[in-house]
């Protein structure tokens, strides 16, 4: 279940990489991040913290979608099948090759003792919870969706100029 979320995810991330409208892009977004809310719920063996996720990211992108339907003008969006299915092929050739590599533990880590050590002595279960979202091998999802987010905050409070008003025009 896991794999499969993981190619899943890696080809609509090339997906991300094609399209050039904010519209089909949030779109996407919103896709990808069903998808880290499943897989968070099947490594969690609870869905309690993706379902908050999806909460949030769904209200920002809710957000975002009202901001980006007053700016951007309709379009058609345009794909190149060329270039989807190069994108796809490498995608799934560059998991392949990861599965490879993991196959050999060539990467395996001299402290994962001491880490599960440190995890062992925690007995809260709340913390076992937080742990399991802020451990070392999902930490970088988390650290993207906030950056992400944070980077999104900065660039509406950019395009809004305070003194105009709303971003809507009443005629």
């Amino acid at each position: 279940m896991i794999d499969m979320l993981m190619i899943n995810m890696m080809i609509i991330s090339t997906f991300f990489m094609m399209v050039n409208h904010p519209l089909s892009m949030m779109m996407i977004l919103i896709i990808y991040t069903i998808n880290i809310c499943m897989l968070m719920g099947v490594i969690n063996k609870t869905f309690w913290f993706s379902y908050i996720l999806f909460l949030i990211m769904l209200g920002g992108m809710m957000i975002l979608f009202m901001y980006m339907t007053n700016l951007v003008p309709n379009e058609f969006l345009k794909i190149n099948l060329k270039k989807t299915l190069f994108l796809t092929f490498l995608s799934l050739l560059s998991y392949m090759f990861f599965q490879f590599i993991n196959d050999y533990d060539m990467f395996d880590d001299v402290d994962d003792n001491n880490y599960e050590m440190i995890m062992m002595e925690i007995n809260n279960e709340s913390m076992n919870y937080t742990n399991k979202i802020f451990n070392k091998y999902t930490n970088m999802i988390s650290i993207l969706l906030i950056s992400y987010l944070f980077i999104s905050l900065i660039a509406i409070v950019k395009m809004i100029n305070i003194k105009m008003g709303p971003l809507r025009i009443n005629n």
